[in-house]
């Protein structure tokens, strides 16, 4: 991994702040919502003391028969089709502790209704008049007012028009008839009628009779009647807070009284659109309630917080608004007497202004950390170049000295290592790095120049070695001593090659150096040579690929001829004798290039960037008799590689069938002429 893509992965950490932020406004939108909530609570509670102490909320409500208020008329025909809408607050009709039945009532301006759904599919039928309707199926209707209780007999024996029998005495105010619709099939049977709306009904009781469970025929679940109170709307609505929606319900949920809607049109700051109550809810609002939209205009409620109200338990629940970017608070506390429980009392307020200050808030502090996220990550990435790009020019600059064997002088201007002025740590590597190369050419200078100070010295002693043994072949010496005698001189012989040979080394860098450039054309110099070659190598074969067009180049012809030379003699030292030389001539970039491949062995690996090096040979010992090679001849193809400006490798072929020696060339400089 790059250094830049490691410094972008560090300035990823500064993710961390919009992150913390985030924390922080989730945490701070929490705690205005507590804080909502509590002064909501509150005020709840000064609201529920208020209607004890006004004795709003009567004792006796705390179980009741609840009255529905209807808008559409209902026909008394005993089909529950108009009962529809009324249907999910059905009331249960209780025989014996269990469920026999669902009972539902209903006023208008007309009357009272009553409905009874029981579900029976073996039946006892019997008319009201009969002897023996007491142990059929029938219902039992109890009516009751400030003077008394009276009880009614409903039961027939088939669907129709049926007459409820008076089973007590006549109490005053109560009818003394009552006339009801029966109808049944095989699922079991309804009964609907209709009383008067001008009959001061205190009670009212309903008992269901099923003859194979058998009980009392005469019994009735008797409660007292609860119903929306437009007089306890009234007085709630000047105890309960400004646009606050208030609901006072019995202990069972029913609604008792309303005050107040829910204000859920936008304010002044707006309306929050999908994206932003999307963000709000996503990431901050993470405890709110589904949306209860039925919970607005229903009889009865029967909600989280209103249960635990009821349990005697004031609680708040934040949950979503009906419309798109509200939320609702709702506060339940219970209206308590005396340690009983007469009521529930409901606040719900609804907020706009929580969201959008959340949303505003978080909005503004990701556009701020994701702003300073672009430019922390601009600057690490522009300081990530910069630190490459110098880390890559130290790069080139000790890979420039790697091959130069070294030596700065004529690589960088001014003969210094790059970089070495700046303060900073680059600034400590690169002088790190010219120390080193100042110390490494000093060493490479020493040994190229090692030969000629070796046959210099050397050539006196082996003068003196020679003439002494001149001197010993006057001398009258025993036969044993003449074969040591001449070991000696073929010693003295090889001593005078090797001082010879690092002499020729040494002449070879002078004229070397002092070579006069000239332009020719280079397919000219590497064909004569190949023509020249031929007959030397033969039963070799020697290849020529030149290129088609003139390759001009500003240099020394008999330097390249030269180690042309050099490569071929140490091409032929690994040739079998029918093998193959390949001499070929290409352009590359600012210059040409020029390779002789031959088929031998392979380089070991280990020795390709030494090979020409000076006093370095991969030729086996020689023989006794032989001249030893000093491996001077691939040395001076280098230095003619970097007379020209280029270098000289070696390497071995792709498919393994011999070694390639190529020099990279470049052209000398040429020489201004003074005016």
């Amino acid at each position: 991994m790059t250094l830049r893509r490691k410094l972008l992965l560090v300035a990823l950490c500064t993710l961390a702040l919009p992150v913390a932020g985030w924390l922080y406004v989730q945490q701070m939108e929490k705690l205005l919502r507590e804080g909502q909530a509590q002064a909501l609570l509150a005020s709840a509670r000064a609201v529920a003391r208020s209607l004890v102490v006004t004795g709003a909320v009567q004792p006796e409500l705390a179980k009741g028969w609840y009255v529905q208020q209807t808008s559409s008329p209902i026909t008394v025909d005993g089909y529950g089709d108009d009962w529809a809408p009324l249907t999910p607050w059905s009331q249960p009709l209780m025989q014996s502790g269990h469920p026999r039945g669902q009972l539902l009532l209903a006023e208008d301006d007309d009357g009272l209704y009553l409905y009874a759904d029981v579900p029976e599919t073996q039946r006892t039928r019997a008319d009201a008049d009969d002897t023996n309707a007491l142990a059929a199926d029938h219902l039992v209707l109890t009516l009751g007012n400030a003077a008394g209780q009276r009880r009614y007999l409903l039961a027939s024996a088939a669907p129709g028009l049926l007459t409820a029998r008076p089973l007590d005495p006549i109490v005053d105010g109560l009818p003394e008839l009552i006339t009801a619709q029966w109808q049944e099939d095989g699922s079991g049977y309804r009964v609907e009628l209709r009383l008067p709306r001008n009959l001061p009904l205190r009670v009212l009781g309903v008992g269901v009779y099923d003859a194979r469970v058998g009980g009392d025929p005469m019994a009735s679940d008797t409660r007292p009647l609860l119903r929306y109170s437009n007089a306890l709307s009234s007085e709630l609505a000047q105890l309960a807070p400004d646009q606050v929606q208030a609901r006072v319900l019995s202990p069972q949920g029913w609604l008792l009284a309303r005050s107040g809607r829910l204000n859920t049109t936008p304010g002044t700051d707006g309306q929050p659109g999908w994206f932003a109550s999307l963000i709000y809810r996503s990431l901050l609002a993470t405890r709110l309630e589904d949306a209860s939209l039925w919970s607005q205009d229903v009889p009865r409620l029967d909600t989280r917080e209103v249960s635990a109200a009821r349990a005697g338990k004031p609680v708040s629940v934040w949950r979503s608004g009906e419309e798109r970017g509200s939320v609702v608070l709702s506060a339940a506390v219970p209206i308590e007497r005396a340690g009983q429980i007469d009521g529930v009392l409901l606040l719900e307020q609804a907020s706009r202004a929580v969201p959008l200050l959340a949303n505003r808030a978080l909005l503004g502090l990701l556009l701020t950390s994701f702003g300073v996220l672009l430019i922390a990550g601009g600057i690490l990435l522009a300081f990530a170049t910069r630190l490459s790009l110098r880390l890559g020019r130290l790069r080139n600059a000790a890979e420039r000295a790697q091959l130069n064997d070294g030596r700065l002088d004529g690589l960088f201007e001014q003969g210094r290592f790059p970089m070495t002025d700046a303060p900073d740590e680059i600034g400590d590597l690169a002088r790190s790095f010219e120390r080193l190369f100042e110390v490494v050419g000093g060493y490479t200078d020493y040994l190229r120049t090692l030969a000629s100070k070796l046959s210099h010295e050397l050539n006196t002693p082996l003068a003196i070695v020679k003439s002494s043994l001149d001197n010993l072949e006057h001398a009258a010496l025993p036969a044993e001593a003449q074969p040591y005698l001449a070991r000696a001189r073929d010693g003295v012989a090889r001593l005078g090659a090797l001082v010879r040979a690092m002499s020729e080394s040494s002449r070879m860098e002078r004229s070397i150096t002092a070579a006069e450039p000239e332009d020719v054309d280079l397919r000219d110099v590497v064909r004569g040579c190949a023509d020249a070659y031929r007959p030397l190598i033969d039963p070799r074969r020697l290849d020529c690929v030149l290129p088609e067009a003139p390759l001009h180049l500003h240099c020394a012809p008999e330097l390249i001829a030269q180690a042309l030379d050099k490569l071929l003699d140490n091409a032929l030292s690994f040739t079998p004798e029918h093998g193959w030389l390949r001499l070929s001539l290409r352009v590359v970039d600012a210059g040409a290039e020029i390779e002789l491949a031959n088929q031998g062995p392979l380089l070991p690996e280990t020795m390709q960037g030494r090979l020409f090096d000076s006093l370095v040979s991969l030729r086996d010992k020689a023989t006794p008799g032989e001249a030893p090679h000093l491996g001077l001849g691939l040395y001076v193809v280098r230095l003619v590689a970097e007379r020209h400006g280029g270098v000289a490798s070696a390497r071995n072929l792709d498919d393994g069938s011999g070694v390639a020696f190529s020099l990279q060339l470049h052209g000398m400089p040429r020489q201004r002429l003074s005016g």
